[in-house]
This record gives structure tokens, C-alpha cells and sequence, in this order.
């Protein structure tokens, strides 16, 4: 089979299509063939995890080193990157019952990746479920990562009807859900985000949106009864005057100072907390999703694809900043 692999860390260059042997589902497994495949923030970071230094990880330290060594301190140990996909069923283990050869469906392999390429076995029990029947496969790749993360994340905030969120982060794949989840739920939501990307946040919703090059959001007198921050690149200290006096500060990325500062707010009783936290990967989260936009109250907007003889191309077009959306591999036909 064909698959986009990278042997070495570097640019977008390193990605080369080369033919691997096809996998072999185990009795607990699925084989996918893929029809499409997506390029994240995750997907840059492992192409050249040599470059990320412990200040540009975006965790906790402690993290970076265990991080490293799964990655390969000097060459890739994942070779095949892609960590969202959609398919098609094409053979289930013998004690697979949720699924069937046939099913079209969609999933995040997460961290363990391998998604850019023509087939990839994953477990029934996986983040994977059927994908929503009104969406192509190359529509349907663009949710699970965001479905996943935001799904998860948002339900520790237990969102309120008639609430002001703001959305650190609006037009990546966990902002671009949560954007659209918060308003599912009643929210008011404002979305921050660069120029290029003011009217890809806007389609989605928003009610109000913040050029963070030329609005700071935390000087503009507005507070907020939950400002979710998706890359962490705010501080609790800087923008606590924007939240209410109940309000949460909710990070789906974070340093070890936000988990100082969730432990101190916690242990001192303040009204206002900060939550860090982790996504729960469940294929319940797909599900949820997938009815949502099977009832037209999410949708999903891919700004380009590429084919995978370009996959390269695909990197640099999303590293450059470029993309209104989502950008997506097709991987088969």
C-alpha cells in the first residue's frame, strides 16, 4: 500500500510517498482504508519534534522528556504521521461486533497516528464510530480531533445556557467545535483569532469576534463566564479582570505554572478557578458529534485538499499560516 512516510525529522520535505506493507487487523481490530486524512498542529510538531525545545512544548516539562523519547530523540519513531481520518471498513477481526466490512466511518488514532496512508487497523474500542451520512469523507476527517477535545474539555465547564464564552484560539480544530458546540448549548460566544481567519470564525457562529493583532481582549472591559484557552498562550494572572467573579479560565494546553495556579485557586477557595485537563478519547464523542451535524447544528468547512503526492505542499500551505478551515489529504478515492 501507499503511505506518506517520514524517516527523518525536518520541513515538510522530509514527507515522501513510498509503499509499505499493509497492515493486518488483529481479532480485536478493524481495517480501515482511508479516504482521508488531515494536517493539525500535531501533525507539524511530530514531523519535526527534533525542533521543539522544552518552552516551545506546550505542556508541562515533565511531559517533554517521556514526549521525546516516544517521538525518537534524533530520527522519527512514528514514521507515518496523520492522527484524523475517515473510511471505509474493509475487514473486522473475528471478535469485532460494532462494526462491519462496509461501514464508512471516522476516528482519531491520536498519538499513535497513521493515518496517511491507504490502510490502518484500529481497536473496536477505539475513537472511532460510524461517520455522520450527510458529510463526504473529506468533510467528516475535519471533526474527530476537535469533536474529541472539545467535547470532553467544554463538559468540565458544564456550560449554561445564556453564558459569555470566549474562545482563545477560535479557528483551529478544537475552537472551531467548541465554537459551534457552545452555541448547540445557549452560549454567547465570542471567537479570537488572526485577520486572515475573521470570517472562517464568523461562519461558524460567533456572535463577536476579536482580531487578537489588533484587540487585545483582556484591556477591553468585557468579562467572561468562561474563557477556554486553546494553546495557552494567555495567563490566568493577565486575564482574570476578563472573567466573571465566578467565572473559569479552562486550558487544553498548558505549562506547569497553569497547574500551580489551578492548585492555588483550588485550595484558597476562589470563586474563579482555572482548569487544566486532559480529553477523554471515546468514540462517545464522535457519536455526539455526528448527530449534531447529521442535524445541521455543526458543520464542517475544508478550506483545500491535496492529493498525496503533495502532502508536502499540504504542510507548508498550513505551516505558513494560510488555511481559512480545514485541510485535508485525500488518501483514496
Amino acid at each position: 500500500m501507499k503511505a506518506i512516510v517520514c524517516t527523518e525529522y525536518g520541513t515538510p520535505d522530509v514527507l515522501q510517498l513510498k509503499e509499505v506493507i499493509k497492515p493486518t487487523p488483529k481479532d480485536n481490530e478493524v481495517l480501515i482504508r482511508v479516504h482521508a486524512a488531515s494536517v493539525n498542529f500535531g501533525d507539524l510538531m511530530a514531523r519535526n519534534f527534533k525542533a521543539v525545545s522544552p518552552r516551545k512544548f506546550n505542556m508541562p516539562f515533565l511531559f517533554w522528556l517521556p514526549s521525546k523519547i516516544t517521538f525518537g530523540l534524533r530520527k522519527p519513531n512514528i514514521t507515518i504521521l496523520g492522527s484524523e481520518l475517515a473510511g471505509e471498513i474493509e475487514a473486522a477481526g473475528k471478535d469485532v461486533k460494532r462494526f462491519k466490512k462496509g461501514d464508512q466511518v471516522f476516528g482519531y488514532p491520536g498519538l499513535s497516528f497513521g493515518a496517511y496512508a491507504e490502510y490502518i487497523c484500529l481497536p473496536e474500542a477505539g475513537t472511532v464510530a460510524l461517520k455522520p451520512s450527510n458529510l463526504s469523507y473529506e468533510e467528516a476527517v475535519t471533526l474527530p480531533y476537535g469533536a474529541v477535545m472539545a467535547t470532553s474539555l467544554l463538559a468540565k465547564a458544564n456550560i449554561q445556557r445564556g453564558q459569555k464564552i470566549l474562545i482563545n484560539g477560535a479557528s483551529g480544530g478544537i475552537g472551531s467545535l467548541a465554537i459551534q458546540l457552545a452555541k448547540h448549548f445557549g452560549a454567547e460566544m465570542t471567537g479570537v483569532c488572526g485577520t486572515p481567519r475573521l470570517e472562517f470564525v464568523k461562519s461558524l457562529g460567533a456572535d463577536k469576534v476579536i482580531d487578537y493583532t489588533k484587540e487585545d481582549f483582556t484591556q477591553n472591559g468585557e468579562t467572561y463566564d468562561l474563557i477556554f484557552d486553546i494553546l495557552g498562550r494567555s495567563s490566568f494572572s493577565k486575564l482574570k479582570r476578563s472573567l466573571k467573579p465566578n467565572g473559569i479560565y479552562l486550558l487544553a494546553s498548558f505549562k506547569t505554572k497553569a497547574l500551580f495556579q489551578m492548585l492555588w485557586t483550588s485550595l484558597t477557595g476562589s470563586k474563579q478557578k482555572v482548569i487544566c485537563a486532559f480529553a477523554n478519547e471515546t468514540p462517545e464523542s464522535l457519536a455526539f458529534v455526528k448527530k449534531l451535524v447529521e442535524e445541521g447544528k455543526i458543520k464542517a468547512i475544508v478550506d483545500k485538499s491535496f492529493p498525496m503526492e503533495q502532502a508536502a505542499e499540504a504542510h507548508r500551505y498550513v505551516e505558513g499560516g494560510h488555511k481559512q478551515g480545514n485541510v485535508v489529504i485525500a488518501i483514496g478515492g
